[in-house]
């Protein structure tokens, strides 16, 4: 089975990072990079790529691995496995509040490292295809229909009402892009960061004030909010 080219480990254990690192060395990794603390691991991430994010709880300075994990995820669409001791309810609802493509359970063996990384990567890589997949399915279609009301146009990237073109600006129309060749989907806040901004760095609050513009021009357009995981256009039935 594949295994992610990039891998970066957040670890402030300087032992276990080494354990990481030779475990990860028996594999066809290009690049293994370790961290300690998030301010040093998010300037990495913002200049770089990684295919995978081995991300312990427990880390160096005042913002711990599910506070950077979740700053991640704002902008960028990275699979993260968590390492952790901890098994209190209250910890672990934390984590799954941001939909995590595994755990590693401490102590860990080399298998155990193996097979959450290989069934992460799986996960992830099929997650992708099928997005691709939907993606073009809906892209053969030249008109979306959204309500009674709303339609989106394929053909020029556009929202329309009882056919009249909805003037709006271009961040505005990307967002509607994304959410109506996903609809009745939801899409996660960093996808829609990431689809919206690219690589720009954004206020937390930048795209929720981007949804309210929208609610507050078209107060009849079907967003929904779905609490910590993103927004979806809902035609009804």
């Amino acid at each position: 089975m594949d295994f992610p080219q990039e891998i970066m480990i957040v670890e402030d254990e300087v032992i276990t990072q080494r354990y990481l690192k030779n475990i990860l060395g028996q594999y066809d990794i290009a690049t293994v990079e370790c961290y300690d603390n998030a301010k040093d691991a998010l300037e990495e991430i913002r200049q770089n790529s990684y295919e995978m994010i081995l991300m312990d709880i427990n880390i160096k300075g005042s913002m711990d691995g599910i506070q950077l994990a979740r700053e991640i995820l704002r902008t960028k669409n990275v699979p993260i496995v968590f390492i952790t001791a901890h098994n209190d309810t209250e910890t672990f609802q934390e984590v799954l509040e941001l939909s995590p493509y595994g755990f590693i359970a401490k102590p860990f063996s080399s298998s155990d490292v193996e097979v959450a990384i290989q069934l992460a990567y799986k996960r992830y890589m099929t997650y992708k295809e099928n997005n691709t997949n939907k993606k073009v399915e809906t892209e053969k279609k030249t008109e979306i229909d959204i309500s009674e009301n709303y339609s989106y146009s394929c053909i020029d990237n556009k929202l329309y009402s009882s056919g009249e073109l909805i003037k709006l600006n271009t961040k505005q129309n990307k967002l509607l892009e994304v959410l109506s060749k996903n609809i009745n989907h939801v899409v996660r806040y960093e996808t829609l960061v990431d689809e919206i901004w690219e690589d720009s760095e954004i206020s937390g609050s930048a795209l929720r004030t981007l949804v309210y513009q929208i609610r507050k021009q078209l107060p009849d357009l079907p967003i929904v909010s779905h609490s910590k995981l993103g927004y979806s256009l809902t035609k009804k039935s």
